[in-house]
């Protein structure tokens, strides 16, 4: 009886304590408005000089949200068209990647098929003007604000290209640019279907599901593999359609849970699937993130396919975006996702922020939760995959070659001097083509500095310091010319991973962003792990064995 009547008080006073609590929060936020207003109009009125009151608020709004999470942001109406961007995979502009280096905004990738690439811009194009306005000393986002604009007005370019003296004055017309969710897909040896989806925007669902339903209808298919390495997510209920090809309907794939009801929601499979029996494998890396987690999270918790490569992103964070006045928006952090197991993949926890801290990820393990099998899988740390491959490091001398954009620059031109080249699965860089590689690095002074040039670099100056280095020093001139011998050979001793990313961006030069794809699939260690677990490669049932666990 004592518990009832407790339990009663306190249903009672719960509500006049919330709204005891929402009563002072309006308070505080009308005293912050008032004051702030006060600020704002004193400086108006008294500041020394000018002021920009626009930009003093979307400065102070930003601070203001940086208190709270990254994906909590104001949205200008300059910047409406990146939202288009990401929610629906379009935007108005001329379709290209743009770089900065050496000074200026370049041209990185022209989409095929769209203004840039019809206009005949090339990588490495300099934009030295764009409408009038002179590029110099703007940043990629304020170049890229300038191509962008409404679809069929027109936008005048001047252009710098290596090797030609005279500027080029270009008049592309704007279009819809629509980046495509699936830039490839295909039938690998042995009957695997592989799909790379590079995002989760309008209608990626749908262009899945055809994508596979049309390798199924011509192929007999031993197995599918989804690449989501790099595929940092998008609309949530793409990624719950997509899952729903692969398992039946009515079935719970993710659900959010945040400060009011009508954040609280499930997401169910809607459709009778399409397969629930071909094996399926998921490519997942640390940049697969959101709906690339929940997808693939989703699949585990299901035990419906195997997950491999490297723990991914960890954001179990779900944002809506507001509109507000004067056409701007807000995007804004409004519940956290939970997948089939129960378990948030969120890794860091931003309601522990604080001025002092740099938050970072945590490798401790979190709370354990079960998959449909028992399988034991943990909270708080992205997904962990059920088959993991330790990414490849590059060596030094090739992250400083690719760094330096010394590769990027030779491709460019070898386009030049070469009208076409092999298919991109049977293009190959050859000993003359490597070499001519070489003398152009060397020709354009390539330097570096090795690791072991800066810990001798550290051991010749902590020898100075204890004394010891007139007494050692013809062994550190021994030592110092071997390294400097060595490093010498760099070119050649890691010629294997540098031609790979050579090969890569001469066919992206020819065959754009799906040629790229498949220069890159024949000596792709997770790729073709993931298939040999498909096939059963080994000669055991792996595949099964892996979703089955040894938990049970």
């Amino acid at each position: 009886m004592n518990k009832f009547r407790f339990l009663l008080l306190v249903l009672l006073f719960f509500p006049i304590l919330s709204f005891s609590q929402e009563k002072q929060n309006n308070f505080e936020i009308s005293k912050s408005i008032d004051i702030y207003n006060n600020v704002l109009r004193f400086l108006n009125m008294n500041y020394v000089d000018e002021i920009n009151p626009a930009e003093l608020n979307e400065t102070a709004i930003n601070a203001m949200l940086k208190e709270l999470d990254p994906y909590t942001v104001f949205i200008p109406e300059s910047e409406i068209e990146d939202v288009r961007l990401l929610t629906m995979g379009e935007y108005g502009g001329i379709g290209s990647v743009i770089q900065f280096y050496d000074g200026n905004v370049h041209i990185y990738e022209p989409y095929e098929n769209f203004p840039a690439h019809k206009a005949g811009l090339l990588p490495g194009d300099a934009i030295v003007e764009v409408n009038g306005v002179d590029t110099k000393g703007k940043t990629v986002s304020e170049v890229s604000e300038l191509l962008k604009g409404q679809p069929n007005s027109q936008v005048t370019l001047k252009i710098s290209r290596e090797g030609e003296k005279d500027v080029i004055t270009k008049t592309l017309t704007r279009e819809k640019i629509k980046i495509d969710n699936i830039p490839y897909y295909a039938v690998l040896d042995g009957g695997v279907a592989y799909i790379s989806l590079s995002q989760f925007t309008k209608d990626a669902a749908k262009e899945l599901k055809d994508a596979f339903l049309k390798m199924r209808s011509e192929n007999d298919l031993k197995g599918l593999v989804i690449d989501l390495r790099g595929n940092g997510g998008g609309l949530l209920n793409e990624a719950v359609d997509i899952v729903n090809i692969f398992v039946p309907k009515d079935k719970l794939v993710v659900y959010t849970k945040g400060k009011t009801p009508e954040q609280n929601r499930n997401y169910y499979t809607k459709h009778e699937p399409e397969d629930v029996d071909i094996p399926l494998a998921i490519l997942v890396n640390e940049a697969s993130a959101s709906a690339s987690e929940i997808v693939s999270g989703s699949i585990q918790d299901f035990d419906r396919g195997v997950i491999v490569g490297q723990r991914t992103f960890g954001k179990g964070l779900v944002q809506n975006i507001l509109p507000m006045s004067y056409n701007t928006q807000m995007k804004v952090t409004v519940s956290k996702y939970y997948i089939p197991s129960k378990r948030c993949i969120q890794e860091i926890d931003y309601s522990k922020k604080s001025k002092n801290d740099t938050l970072t990820k945590n490798d401790t393990l979190g709370p354990q939760f079960k998959t449909a099998n028992g399988r034991i899988v943990y909270e708080g740390h992205g997904i962990q995959p059920d088959v993991k491959i330790e990414p490849e490091m590059l060596s030094t001398i090739t992250a400083h070659l690719y760094a330096q954009n010394m590769i990027f620059k030779y491709a460019n031109k070898f386009y030049k001097e070469h009208k076409s080249i092999a298919k991109p699965e049977e293009f190959e860089i050859t000993d003359e083509i490597y070499n001519d590689f070489v003398k152009f690095v060397e020709d354009k002074e390539f330097k570096y500095t090795s690791e072991s040039e800066k810990d001798f670099e550290e051991l010749v100056k902590t020898a100075k310091m204890e004394g010891y280095y007139d007494n050692i020093k013809s062994y550190l001139d021994v030592l110092e010319n071997e390294l400097k011998n060595h490093k010498g050979n760099d070119l050649f001793i890691n010629r294997e991973e540098i031609e790979e990313i050579l090969k890569m961006e001469i066919v992206g030069r020819y065959y754009f962003q799906k040629g790229k794809i498949i220069s890159t699939l024949e000596n792709d260690k997770e790729l073709n792990r993931a298939i040999e677990i498909l096939l059963n490669s080994n000669g055991e049932n792996e595949y099964e064995t892996l979703l089955r666990g040894i938990n049970n």
